[in-house]
């Protein structure tokens, strides 16, 4: 269960970064954080999700469906 509420929080944090960076690039506001900064974000957490994926299908949190 710990495994999903991390997954799901991470994705949030993936989501909020992207709208972030939205908000960033429609702004002229020089004195803000670049855009940069929030894309960055958004790639690290994406390889945390997928290493946390691997992490889970090598435990075995997650099985795979084994009739797609």
């Amino acid at each position: 269960m710990i495994f999903k509420i991390v997954l799901v929080t991470l994705i949030a944090l993936m989501i909020y970064n992207l709208f972030k960076a939205l908000l960033t690039m429609n702004n002229n506001e020089v004195d803000k954080a670049p855009m940069s900064k929030y894309i960055g974000r958004r790639v690290l957490i994406a390889v945390a999700i997928i290493l946390l994926l691997l992490f889970g299908l090598i435990t075995g949190q997650i099985t795979p469906n084994p009739h797609p």
